[in-house]
């Protein structure tokens, strides 16, 4: 039996996409990639956009024109808000949301016994319980994913997650550890930590724990050089935790600080807790205390309500503050949301001048950090050939700055010193030393 699989979305559905592949190659499954034919397939979704739900359809759509005799599985946040709605798609066999996907395999197999269409939901809101979904043997040797935390209980005005995801709930410490070192015994040389709201963390165990302790003990493991967080809340940084950051030798300086807006009263509509002042006193802090720091973030224009005035605003404090790199996302309402029926939706030109604009000034910030650093010499951990080239591999610096460099010898999977000499549109040419 050959079992297929394809992610949408976050590093968490990546981590819980690995770990269902385990338990299906547990069960004798071989993999294969999922342009393949199949005799199963999972799609794991996202729901953050309208778009993610599209290519949610589109690659369940692929699979069945692949194999029209296939159990397809559709799992993951899409199934967790619309369950009926992804049951009625044509083909689909069994639908699990954001919790059980570790019975998925398991599932499968019932399946096959009764032919009848399977559907697991369970109710997220009323469970913070973590879902335990260990992996033991990757497919990767270069940087882990590590799934530490669950669940939101923010509620952004235009955000869907707290309902896929449901409360905030953590993986147990020691069990965080344990799988931080298997990971360095399988010889991993980098970590990413990753939740939904791992700013969280520790909020639901007590004791003393929270993100920092977690990161604290980490620094300690040896074996692991490298250790990254996901996305994370401004709101998270304060002076006491940014002094203690500063301390740890693995922690790598990238920082990706969701701001949305960069103007208060749209803020204040998109119900996040911080104002622009108190972002900028943020990555201030951060640049003062953290040598080389990288600040990346996220932008949604065209939010209901959204002015000219409170676009340049916007504009105005992106240009001032210079973050290292933005991901600019034209709003789109979501069905379920408070943004949904907001006053004064923005028209889809202006949405796409605002972006277009947006999107010029991330490709004049990002180029002029990266040329802060020619010349200068970085640790880069080299993670595969590049573009199939033989003698040309990519890799990142602690910073997360993609880097090309020519080696006629294997270097994947190795940390080098690498002098950055030119500057490219995404990334920089380095020379390893």
């Amino acid at each position: 039996m050959r079992v297929a699989f394809t992610t949408l979305g976050c590093r968490v559905n990546q981590y819980e996409t690995e770990a269902m592949t385990e338990k299906f190659m547990k069960s004798g499954y071989d993999l294969v990639n999922f342009d393949e034919c199949a005799d199963v397939y999972v799609i794991n979704t996202c729901t953050v956009t309208n778009m993610g739900d599209k290519k949610s359809r589109q690659m369940i759509s692929r699979a069945r024109r692949l194999n029209e005799e296939a159990v397809i599985v559709v799992a993951g946040c899409y199934s967790q808000i619309a369950p009926d709605k992804v049951a009625e798609i044509p083909g689909v066999d069994i639908v699990v949301g954001t919790r059980n996907k570790g019975e998925v395999a398991e599932l499968v197999g019932k399946f096959l016994d009764k032919k009848s269409q399977i559907v697991e939901v369970a109710d997220v809101l009323r469970n913070n319980i973590f879902e335990e979904l260990n992996i033991e043997e990757y497919q990767d040797k270069t940087r882990a994913f590590l799934k530490i935390q669950d669940g939101c209980n923010r509620f952004c005005s235009y955000c869907l997650i707290p309902f896929a995801r449901g409360a905030v709930c953590s993986k147990n410490p020691e069990k965080v550890m344990e799988e931080v070192h298997r990971l360095a015994n399988h010889g991993f040389k980098e970590v990413i930590l990753s939740g939904i709201h791992i700013a969280c963390y520790g909020d639901d165990i007590g004791e003393g724990w929270n993100l920092v302790k977690l990161l604290e003990e980490i620094d300690k493991v040896d074996g692991i050089e490298r250790v990254r967080i996901g996305s994370i809340d401004p709101q998270f940084f304060t002076e006491g935790i940014i002094e203690r950051l500063s301390k740890l030798n693995k922690l790598c300086p990238h920082f990706h600080l969701s701001l949305q807006s960069g103007c208060d009263e749209t803020l204040k509509r998109m119900n996040r807790k911080y104002t622009i002042k108190e972002y900028k006193d943020i990555v201030e802090g951060l640049r003062k205390s953290i040598a080389d720091v990288s600040i990346t973030t996220d932008i949604i224009v065209g939010f209901p309500g959204e002015t000219e005035e409170e676009f340049n605003k916007t504009y105005e404090f992106l240009s001032e503050i210079k973050l290292s790199k933005m991901h600019i996302f034209k709003f789109s309402p979501r069905t379920g949301t408070k943004a949904e029926h907001m006053p004064n939706q923005v028209d889809g030109t202006i949405k796409d001048e605002r972006s277009a604009k947006l999107i010029e000034l991330n490709r004049q910030n990002e180029k002029e950090f990266m040329e802060k650093f020619i010349g200068v010499n970085f640790k880069v951990l080299y993670e595969q050939k590049f573009n199939g080239n033989d003698d040309l591999y990519e890799g990142y610096t602690p910073n997360y700055i993609k880097v090309i460099s020519k080696s006629e010898v294997q270097i994947d999977e190795k940390i080098l010193d690498t002098k950055i000499i030119e500057v490219k549109d995404e990334y920089i040419i380095g020379n390893i030393m």
